[in-house]
């Protein structure tokens, strides 16, 4: 792709008015008796356009601010927002925040992050690259993804259409510890949805980019294409039997899996006793082999940050170790409902990485022999409570280490507790277009509820 000629980027003035404004806001906070309090600034930009079978659907250009304040008084919190920066709207955010703080039960858990705990090293990672993308540039590369889609084969019959967006975001978060931390962040994406066969035996399949850099972007043409090859091969789906078979989840439904983990695993189910993984910490979850770390440094990682969204610092430190849990994912808040020490993720983790044993996507059919490869979910059909697992599912059906056809209307079912200690194995075909940076992953065994 040609990239657009450069614009101005007033990322850094922009950072520094938002920084001003939580400072103002600080200093209201304090003058209204607040022991403590915190800010967030935002601003956010966009711009989105989307075809369909050659023609434009939508552009939608954005422009967003949020402003966040929180107070506490003792330890009763309250929060209000706003996005006018006016001087008397900013002022009636703090009192709405007073006001509601007074009438507030105390909570012992409340409060800010302990003030050691602040970031001092406070580093960007590579993921501030601006593209300078005007509508008409936008509409010609949606297109450009669509037609390549839809040429390649006689068999694409519809289209669900093409997109391509971009966004910008900045944000500002300080408190009164005097911490002071910056963000800035890009975004950009292009994707193709598109419908092989006629009638009743019609399948759709898509596919997408997204990276924090234009020039990290697939081109449009080969998404196009790849969107193409991923509906044909749907066609002319078949049943399988019932039974208990090995299923290797491609690389961008595994991620799916350790999502569950993380939900398990974090604060609010915990201190909620609403996980199956209660008490969990320490104890042996996965085979012996297998280890997830956190690694909020990567440069143009997808989450990486020097802070969490209390102002924490970040740590490179693991999640399972040799297939131990080795900790929650923890705020300031669920810490001391727990009892423990923040882990720095309010706000959610950042680039987890799952460790491989295996080789490429092709390496790990021909280990797994004969089973299912699962392509798609649908459906929700986990309960966090018990760790039960039922969800729909697409794929393939795999014969002597080689796809034979393909598969849907399934239900694919376990337990996670179950499903952790079956995997066999993760593979080195990392899915970018996520923080969670896994291969596909090979479960032992699952339930399979086919069609015969």
């Amino acid at each position: 792709m040609s990239p657009a000629a450069p614009a101005h980027d007033d990322s850094i003035d922009r950072l520094d008015h938002l920084e001003a404004v939580s400072a103002r806001l600080l200093e209201r906070c304090r003058a209204a008796g607040a022991s403590q309090a915190e800010v967030s600034c935002s601003e956010e930009r966009g711009l989105n356009v989307s075809v369909r079978m050659g023609s434009v659907e939508t552009v939608e250009s954005t422009r967003d601010r949020g402003i966040a304040v929180t107070v506490y008084f003792g330890q009763r919190k309250g929060s209000a927002s706003t996005a006018d920066l006016r001087e008397e709207s900013l002022q009636a955010t703090v009192d709405q925040a007073c006001a509601i703080a007074r009438f507030t039960e105390d909570d012992p858990a409340a409060g800010l992050a302990d003030a050691s705990l602040m970031a001092t090293d406070l580093r960007e990672f590579d993921g501030w690259h601006p593209w300078a993308l005007d509508a008409d540039r936008a509409v010609d590369l949606a297109l450009a993804c669509e037609t390549a889609g839809r040429d390649a084969d006689a068999r694409i019959a519809n289209s669900d259409g093409a997109s391509v967006g971009s966004g910008e975001s900045l944000s500002v978060y300080a408190n009164s510890h005097g911490f002071a931390g910056r963000d800035r962040s890009t975004q950009h994406s292009i994707g193709c949805a598109l419908i092989a066969g006629q009638g009743d035996s019609m399948q759709r399949d898509g596919w997408y980019s997204l990276a924090l850099a234009e020039s990290d972007l697939a081109s449009p043409a080969s998404i196009g294409r790849r969107a193409a090859e991923r509906a044909l091969s749907r066609l002319a789906p078949r049943q399988i039997a019932t039974g208990e078979y090995p299923v290797l989840f491609a690389s961008e439904m595994a991620r799916s899996l350790i999502g569950h983990l993380l939900g398990a695993v974090s604060g609010g189910a915990l201190y909620r006793r609403a996980s199956f993984l209660v008490d969990s910490a320490g104890t042996q979850l996965f085979p012996g082999w297998f280890s997830i770390h956190e690694r909020p440094f990567l440069p143009r990682g997808l989450r990486s940050a020097a802070f969490d969204a209390e102002g924490v610092a970040t740590r490179e430190s693991a999640l399972v170790e040799s297939g131990v849990l080795q900790r929650y994912v923890l705020g300031s808040y669920s810490a001391r409902k727990l009892g423990l020490a923040t882990t720095a993720n309010a706000g959610g983790v950042h680039n987890l990485e799952v460790a491989a044993n295996a080789g490429d996507l092709e390496a790990m059919l021909q280990g797994m022999g004969r089973g299912l490869l699962v392509t798609e979910l649908m459906g929700q059909g986990v309960n966090n409570i018990t760790g039960d697992y039922s969800r729909g599912a697409a794929g393939f059906w795999i014969e002597d280490g080689a796809i034979s056809h393909a598969v849907d209307g399934i239900t694919i079912a376990g337990n996670l507790r179950a499903i952790f200690q079956a995997i066999e194995a993760v593979g080195s075909d990392v899915d970018p277009r996520s923080h969670v940076r896994t291969g596909s992953i090979l479960v032992g065994r699952m339930t399979v509820a086919g069609g015969e």
